[in-house]
């Protein structure tokens, strides 16, 4: 009898237990979710917030549907400065970020800000840059373009979606060092907030050249309003962008790998921060996310959690020491 008692009074516990106890992943996203894109629409924090919101409904791993929200300005700072300051303690919103996130905060483009600020969700793969001109552009390949901002570069005006200083800018820096223009202050660029406005300024004749990165130009390379020069990748892209040749085959080696990816406020709760960092994961490796990968030419990343946190911070610093060896900062 005593052991039936005691057998009753343990079974009694562990059920109790089990009906009060959270599980491990106990949160769930709101059913009004959001995504914050810190540009227009049309540029690649755009893209990176639509696709994936599509993305998590269509694999269930969020209730209801995600809501992109776009809040332009200071290349990325307004939003990062909201997120920090009014919601800190959403645990229903992901912030699309980049390369260009890590870029401005290595170069204290975001006042009072660090990247300690908010949390590090994960990545979604890396999109390289690119280097575009109009239809009507007299150049016809990168090394052309160049030479032509050699000769004489108040001639040739690049526009992008980062700030002076920031990725888009960084890119075009590389490679007209690797073509002999040493002082980069003498490269002419232009930013905007994100890369659908660069482009517009394209299409509008007011600059000669864009760069960016290739998901932001996939809609106007299909309808012939821009014209590819060249990738910044290690090897051609597939996909739509299979025929563009990469800035290494033209004689510039140059690499210009941009991650995209997501951060979190950084009051978010533990058990929020677990459940974006493991359904990006889960998304990401999905057959549905694969195919958005290979149509719009994004290479693969694989970087979740601490580990992407750790990766961030390596590029803030990278970059910080790059930006002082061209003068962007002190």
């Amino acid at each position: 009898m005593k052991i039936t008692k005691t057998l009753t009074k343990t079974l009694s516990f562990v059920l109790l237990g089990a009906l009060t106890a959270s599980p491990a992943w106990s949160f769930e996203a709101s059913n009004n979710a959001e995504c914050i894109a810190p540009a227009n629409p049309g540029g690649g924090w755009d893209f990176t917030c639509r696709q994936a919101a599509k993305t998590l409904a269509e694999l269930n791993l969020i209730p209801g549907s995600m809501t992109t929200v776009n809040k332009a300005g200071g290349g990325g700072g307004v939003a990062f400065a909201e997120v920090v300051g009014s919601k800190n303690d959403e645990n229903s919103l992901i912030v699309a970020a980049s390369a260009a996130t890590a870029t401005r905060l290595a170069q204290g483009a975001y006042p009072g800000n660090n990247m300690g600020q908010v949390r590090w969700v994960g990545t979604i793969g890396a999109d390289y840059g690119m280097i575009a001109v109009g239809k009507d552009s007299p150049y016809k390949s990168l090394t052309d373009l160049l030479n032509a901002v050699k000769a004489d570069p108040s001639a040739i005006a690049f526009a992008g979606g980062s700030a002076v200083g920031g990725w888009d800018h960084l890119k075009v820096l590389l490679a007209t060092n690797k073509m002999g223009i040493s002082d980069p202050r003498k490269v002419k660029y232009i930013g905007f907030d994100g890369g659908g406005d660069a482009v517009t300024q394209i299409l509008a004749g007011n600059v000669q050249a864009f760069t960016g990165d290739a998901s932001e130009v996939l809609g106007f390379l299909e309808s012939g309003d821009l014209v590819p020069l060249a990738v910044l990748s290690e090897q051609r892209l597939g996909g739509q962008l299979a025929n563009v040749p990469t800035a290494k085959e033209q004689g510039i080696d140059v690499i210009g790998a941009n991650w995209r990816g997501f951060y979190a406020p950084g009051g978010m709760s533990d058990e929020a921060y677990q459940y974006w960092v493991k359904n990006i994961k889960t998304m990401y490796a999905s057959d549905e996310w694969k195919a958005v990968m290979k149509q719009n030419g994004l290479a693969p990343l694989e970087l979740f959690g601490d580990d992407f946190n750790g990766f961030v911070a390596n590029s803030v610093s990278d970059i910080t020491d790059l930006s002082k060896a061209i003068g962007i900062i002190q």
